[in-house]
């Protein structure tokens, strides 16, 4: 039997995330204040009590959403009086999600953590002018045909457009420049997708236009002691559970340009005997996919202090 933590990635975050954990849990308070004095900023108070459009903003959304993720980890083990590691068989997370699971699992801290995702946050922002690139959410085709769409709306344009996150069955996100990414919305609904739409995104992430941004990464992530994780962690462009420290720099400067495969995820926890399935941090993205996948897991959410305990009775006697 598998138990896995799972960590959503950026457009999970909510002004007032984790506020809750916050007030009523030490162990999470001490999260916040570690990513605030990483930073040189308060970006506790960003979280609690906004502006929206600021959080939104990549530099400040994928710090804030492992800091919240992360406050919700220790909560859970200090309720549980045992380590993450010690109650799960693996971790993955969806994009930036993936570096919450690697600090989840004692493989960097937490400020390390904050630290590369504010960097990369800011280096994937740089990548592309604003205005140029897209992204689109693409909803009832198969990941074939989504593909096929992609490389049509490249071939037309001239541009790019590739497929970004292969999220489940049915559900996939497009990325590239925008006159390719529009020229794809047009194509998929002519291939009989259920809605095809541009989302409100800042750049074109998870595609080859995001070249520079992984450059920038590659040096600080070069520059990064990783440890071992504690379980493995399932990295995003391989679906494949890793637990060598080596190999984490280059699998996630891959992961600026390359496809979040969460799909794949989801159909090796459903072959894998899986049977529990915790989303740790804001939102419930991530439930409703494994819900999909993988009928037979119980599932839970932790986003406050009334979702603790529930999931410390179930991984105790899982």
């Amino acid at each position: 039997m598998t138990r896995i933590a799972v960590f959503p990635g950026q457009g999970a975050q909510a002004v007032g995330m984790g506020r809750a954990l916050f007030d009523a849990e030490p162990a999470a308070r001490a999260v916040f204040e570690e990513v605030d004095e990483a930073l040189a900023e308060k970006l506790s108070t960003l979280i609690f009590e906004g502006p929206e459009e600021a959080l939104t903003l990549t530099r400040n959304a994928q710090p804030a959403l492992m800091a919240t993720s992360l406050a919700a980890v220790r909560a859970l083990e200090a309720r549980a009086a045992r380590k993450l590691g010690d109650m799960v068989d693996q971790a993955a997370g969806h994009s930036l999600g993936e570096y919450s699971a690697l600090a989840a699992m004692g493989a960097l801290d937490v400020g390390t953590a904050a630290r590369l995702l504010r960097l990369r946050g800011e280096a994937m922002q740089a990548a592309v002018p604003a205005g140029d690139g897209a992204m689109a959410a693409v909803l009832g085709l198969a990941p074939d045909a989504a593909l096929e769409v992609a490389a049509a709306a490249e071939a037309a344009t001239g541009g790019v457009c590739e497929l970004a996150n292969d999220n489940a069955d049915g559900q996939a996100v497009l990325s590239g420049d925008r006159t390719a990414v529009e020229a794809a919305c047009a194509l998929a609904k002519e291939k009989g997708a259920k809605r095809a739409m541009l989302l409100q995104v800042s750049a074109p992430f998870h595609c080859r236009l995001m070249g520079p941004a992984a450059e920038r990464l590659a040096e600080a992530l070069g520059q990064t002691a990783f440890k071992a994780p504690a379980r493995p962690v399932i990295a995003n462009v391989t679906a494949e559970p890793v637990s060598d420290p080596a190999l984490l720099p280059g699998l996630l400067t891959r992961q600026v340009t390359a496809r979040v495969r969460w799909r794949e995820t989801m159909q090796r926890l459903a072959a894998g005997d899986t049977k529990l399935i915790a989303e740790l941090g804001a939102g419930k993205v991530l439930t409703g996919l494994a819900r999909r996948a993988v009928p037979t897991a119980a599932l839970f959410n932790v986003q406050g202090p009334d979702d603790l305990d529930g999931l410390v009775q179930a991984l105790q006697t899982s």
